[in-house]
C-alpha cells in the first residue's frame, strides 16, 4: 500500500512540476528582438524581475518595456511587424502568438502605457486584422497592413491647465451638445475646444491636451471607443481626447515628432510625420 501511495505522490509532484514548466514557458514566450539601440532600454518581466535589455536581447510576452531619456529602440516580431519605440515611453507586450502555418493560433496584444512608437504591422496584422490590438487608456487600436505612429499623453504630462480643465468639461457634456461654455462665459463647439485643447503649446508630448494621438504613414485605419468610430487613412492625424469621447480628424499636425536617430530604418511615407494632413484616432483597425 505504501509503494502504491508513495507512487501516486511521485506522479503528482511530476504533474505539478509539468504544469509549473508549461506556464512559465508560456509566460516566457520569444515574440521578438531588439535590432536597434540608441541608449538604455528596460524589460521588466511578468514576474516583476527586472533586466536591462541590449542589441539582439529576446523580447518576451508580458515583457513591459521602458525606453529611457534619449533611448530609441526597434523591436522586430516573429511574423516581421516592427516597432521603434521613442524616449520616455512604456509598453507592455500582453499577448504574443504566431505560427506561420498555423493562422488560427495568431493574437498580437499591446498597451502603450504612456509615450509613442511607430508600428508597421506584419504577417499576422494582415492576414488576422482582429487578432491585433493595441490598447490605450482613451482608445484600442487595431490594424492590418499599414504603418503609423501613435502617441499617448497621460493627464500628469500635459503643462497646460486649460487642456485639463478642456478635458473635465468635455466628459460632462453630452456628445449631442453643439456648444459647452466656458469659465469665461463664452460658448464653443465641442470639436472646437478639442482642437484648441490640442493645438495649445503643440511640442514633444508636454503641453499638449492628455490623450492619444494618431498618424497614418501608409495605410488606412479605423479608430473607435465608446463614443464614436472614424476612418483614418495616409497622411490623416487623430486625436482621442477620452475613451468616452468621439474622435475627430485634426487639420494639422498637433506636434507629434518622432525623429529616430541615424542608422534606424526608414519605413515608407516616414517624411510625412511633419507635414500639416489631416488625421482620426481612437480604435484603430486597418482595412
Amino acid at each position: 500500500m505504501s509503494v502504491i501511495k508513495n507512487s501516486i505522490a511521485i506522479k503528482f509532484v511530476f504533474l505539478v512540476a509539468l504544469c509549473l514548466s508549461c506556464a512559465l514557458a508560456a509566460a516566457a514566450q520569444v515574440a521578438g528582438t531588439v535590432t536597434h539601440l540608441s541608449g538604455p532600454l528596460i524589460a521588466k518581466k511578468a514576474d516583476g524581475a527586472v533586466k536591462v535589455l541590449a542589441l539582439q536581447s529576446n523580447v518576451e510576452q508580458g515583457d513591459t518595456l521602458i525606453a529611457e531619456k534619449d533611448t530609441y529602440a526597434r523591436i522586430k516580431f516573429a511574423d516581421n511587424s516592427e516597432i521603434v519605440l521613442r524616449p520616455n515611453s512604456q509598453i507592455k507586450i500582453d499577448q504574443f502568438s504566431f505560427e506561420e502555418d498555423k493562422p488560427n493560433n495568431d493574437g498580437f496584444t499591446m498597451t502603450l502605457i504612456k509615450g509613442g512608437l511607430r508600428a508597421v504591422t506584419g504577417l499576422l496584422g494582415k492576414r488576422n486584422k482582429e487578432r491585433f490590438g493595441l490598447n490605450t487608456p482613451t482608445a484600442s487600436i487595431g490594424i492590418r497592413g499599414t504603418t503609423f505612429i501613435a502617441e499617448y499623453v497621460p493627464p500628469e504630462n500635459s503643462l497646460a491647465a486649460y487642456n485639463l480643465a478642456t478635458v473635465a468639461a468635455l466628459d460632462k457634456v453630452p456628445v449631442a451638445n453643439s456648444s459647452i461654455h466656458t469659465d469665461a462665459g463664452t460658448s464653443i463647439a465641442p470639436i472646437q475646444a478639442l482642437q484648441l485643447a490640442a493645438d495649445e503649446t503643440p511640442g514633444a508630448g508636454q503641453g499638449r491636451a492628455p490623450g492619444l494621438y494618431v498618424q497614418v504613414l501608409d495605410g488606412t485605419i479605423f479608430m473607435k471607443n465608446n463614443a464614436g468610430l472614424l476612418d483614418v487613412t495616409t497622411g490623416q492625424f487623430g486625436f482621442a481626447i477620452s475613451f468616452n469621447r468621439p474622435p475627430i480628424i485634426l487639420p494639422n499636425n498637433p506636434g507629434m515628432q518622432f525623429n529616430p536617430p541615424r542608422g534606424f530604418p526608414v519605413n515608407v511615407s516616414q517624411d510625412n510625420t511633419n507635414s500639416d494632413n489631416k488625421a482620426g484616432s481612437l480604435i484603430c483597425e486597418v482595412r
